[in-house]
């Protein structure tokens, strides 16, 4: 196979020295050939010196990173790459296990498979392309998937509609690459709960709170629970499981609400501790009383893009300034930001201006993040997005 050669500028090539996974469209000084968004492309720096193999994309970001060594991007990578990835998740106790079948089997970066993201629920993968390159590599990713997990996989449905680049003009649309038995009933941690993965947000459930619902539920006996942006649920039935007194939650989406009530009941038929409600999550933090003594504020991204970064902070301000408000003395908050442009030390600063504004005495008790399904490559510290603080408020 021929591929276009890109070569990158004086002193561009550190990055990728230093092993990280994309290349710049401001490093490249020339381009030989003419690559189509999606294309392999190989990178050489000064002196044609060979330094990756990637997928070609148009925007900032022109070039993720396959490779460092000169290898054939062919059916034989696929299956090596998730077959490692596979391992790994074994190795944590994710896969294979009898009370857990859901996890992140790719992240991305994290997985050397930068633009693809594969969630498993019980026999179900879902595929998410973040990258023309892997939107063209979906079939061939498909039969990885199949080569490496065997009988345990009946479903691989792809669902890129919303993540592709809406101006590569795909005309992508969602739907299985394989099997098609709609299973939507998958497990964490002994729990149950209906994955929508036709229709629901990201891949249908989010997998990177799995630890930090556990830790909630340590912390729920006896309390009466607040989870706003609830989604399915997931805090909510393992607080009532952690025996929390009341658990109350709250989605601006009605369909997510159901959702909800579905996943409740799916755990703790007719029990009547817990109640749901579809409104706006500043609305009824502003007109509730203090009710609560234990608050999740996990709200979906402010922040996608750096600029619109003040604004995103300027919203955790005021949504955690509410909650510090409005929490019993002797409360415990659990607050979050999923948006990757949001640093961890901003996301603090936030939450401290938010402690600083009420007045109150507040205690960090831990300092979370994602789990170990979500690697962060070592070489593209970016790809630590997720940020939680447990709060003591007296």
């Amino acid at each position: 196979m021929n591929y276009c050669k890109i070569f990158l500028k004086p002193k561009k090539e550190e990055s990728l020295l230093r092993f990280h996974p994309w290349v710049f469209s401001g490093a490249i000084q020339s381009i030989e050939g003419n690559p189509e968004e999606g294309d392999l492309v190989k990178v050489y720096g000064t002196n044609q010196r060979f330094l990756a193999i990637g997928h070609y994309q148009i925007g900032s970001i022109a070039v993720r990173i396959l490779s460092f060594k000169p290898i054939t991007i062919d059916a034989d990578f696929w299956v090596e790459r998730i077959r490692v990835a596979y391992a790994i998740r074994r190795e944590l106790g994710l896969a294979g296990v009898e009370n857990n079948n859901t996890f992140r089997l790719i992240h991305g970066e994290g997985d050397n498979l930068p633009g693809l993201v594969i969630d498993m629920y019980a026999h179900t993968a879902v595929m998410q392309a973040h990258s023309v390159g892997m939107h063209y590599a979906r079939h061939e990713i498909a039969e990885a998937l199949k080569t490496v997990l065997g009988d345990t996989l009946q479903n691989i449905y792809y669902k890129s509609e919303a993540t592709l680049p809406y101006k590569a003009n795909l005309g992508s649309e969602d739907g299985y690459l394989y099997g098609g038995e709609v299973e939507d009933i998958a497990t964490e941690n002994g729990l149950k709960f209906c994955v929508d993965w036709q229709k629901g947000q990201k891949t249908g459930f989010f997998v990177d709170q799995r630890e930090n619902r556990s830790l909630l539920e340590r912390y729920a006996k006896g309390h009466s629970v607040l989870n706003m942006f609830c989604y399915t649920g997931g805090f909510s039935f393992y607080a009532m499981r952690g025996g929390a007194e009341v658990v109350h939650s709250v989605d601006s989406s009605a369909k997510a609400i159901s959702l909800t009530n579905k996943n409740v009941e799916l755990n703790f038929p007719g029990d009547l501790r817990h109640k749901a409600f579809a409104e706006d999550a500043f609305k009824y933090l502003e007109k509730m009383g203090s009710n609560y003594d234990l608050i999740i504020l996990d709200p979906p991204a402010f922040a996608k893009h750096k600029n619109v970064l003040r604004n995103a902070l300027q919203g955790y301000r005021k949504l955690n300034a509410i909650a510090f408000e409005k929490i019993k003395p002797g409360g415990i908050l659990f607050t979050f930001s999923c948006s990757q442009v949001v640093s961890k030390e901003n996301f603090r600063l936030a939450v401290f201006s938010a402690a600083a504004q009420s007045g109150r005495s507040v205690r960090i008790l831990h300092q979370l993040t994602q789990p170990a399904d979500h690697p962060v490559n070592i070489y593209h510290p970016e790809g630590e997005y997720l940020k939680g603080l447990v709060l003591y408020v007296e």
